[in-house]
């Protein structure tokens, strides 16, 4: 086994200057994981972290886990194979797609398999991974997402690495998190590395009912953590992977207003559902907010020609009800 485990730099926290905080007295800062490194940067690397010293202790030479065709997880775990001197496989959901992503993690050496989707549905049963691990004996399996405990704890070290910075910023303290959340493991970690001492907002990618309440719930009882701390509310606009009009305008908007490049099913969304959280009225004036950017962009590419064309020229947007709080 050739390559290291390498140490990436810390993510930067920069403010962010947004035109609908003003007014607001609501100030707000953004941990830029999306800078740390063009191919394993994002919360991905966080997650992986851990389960990469596990796979080294373990002896394993392929990693494997589960995505779909534009799938930011299997990239940034093709590119960390690689990087790191394992072989890797990747599970995918539906049937072949040529897509950017798709692209990348074959020029990785990433060994892709499409299990249709009713395949894709069996991942869940307790002796999935048999059948792989009988083909491939030094196989490490990491569930889809990076989801777990183990990627969690990696995600940890995003608490010491933001208040370290927060001087950088002008910030003498802060008042809370708020980021997106898929599987819910960076916004676990987030809650793990804060014990209790600030709120952690999620804005989740799925509907409510679609599993982050209950993996939340599980990593924290796993790590023998009370289930507190957090507060997950529905940043999905309806569905996972659902871009309208307004999302894609209001990524425009951003971006024009010099905010950095944001990925559309989570960081916009995410940033997006907080605009209505700070116009609604829910945070008090002075309250400084930690913006997490999860990387992601990558996956964005697939979707440029979608955005460009429901775009169209919006200048401002109606305030919606606020998203209904999940767990608080």
């Amino acid at each position: 086994m050739s390559g290291n485990v390498a140490r990436l730099p810390r993510a930067p926290l920069q403010r962010l200057q947004l035109d609908w905080l003003q007014g607001t007295a609501v100030e707000l800062a953004i941990l830029r994981l999306d800078l740390i490194d063009p191919l394993l940067g994002g919360n991905k690397w966080f997650k992986l972290s851990g389960h990469l010293q596990q796979a080294r202790l373990a002896g394993a030479d392929c990693l494997a886990s589960l995505g779909g065709a534009h799938s930011n997880h299997l990239h940034a775990l093709a590119a960390t194979a690689r990087h790191c001197g394992f072989s890797s496989l990747g599970l995918l959901r539906g049937h072949p797609q040529d897509t950017p992503t798709v692209r990348d993690l074959q020029a990785f050496g990433m060994q892709l398999h499409w299990l249709g989707y009713g395949g894709y549905r069996e991942r869940h049963r307790e002796d999935f991974w048999d059948a792989w691990r009988a083909r491939h004996p030094r196989l490490y399996c990491i569930d889809e997402g990076g989801a777990g405990l183990l990627g969690a704890r990696g995600c940890e070290v995003l608490v010491e690495q933001a208040r370290g910075q927060l001087q950088d910023v002008g910030w003498g303290g802060y008042d809370g998190w708020w980021l997106a959340a898929g599987t819910g493991t960076t916004l676990a970690g987030l809650v793990l590395g804060e014990n209790g001492q600030h709120p952690v907002h999620g804005a989740t990618a799925v509907p409510s009912g679609h599993g982050v309440e209950r993996r939340v719930a599980e990593i924290l009882r796993e790590a023998g953590c009370a289930d507190a701390g957090y507060r997950l509310l529905d940043g999905s606009r309806g569905a996972f992977g659902k871009v309208d009009a307004e999302l894609a305008g209001f990524i425009r908007q951003c971006e024009h207003n010099g905010v950095p490049l944001l990925d559309p099913l989570y960081t916009a969304k995410a940033l997006m559902a907080l605009r209505y959280q700070v116009l609604g009225g829910y945070f008090a004036p002075g309250t400084r907010l930690i913006f997490v950017h999860s990387g992601g962009l990558q996956g964005r590419r697939a979707m440029e020609p979608r955005l460009e064309a429901l775009a169209g020229p919006v200048d401002s947007f109606d305030i919606q009800p606020a998203e209904q709080a999940l767990h608080e």
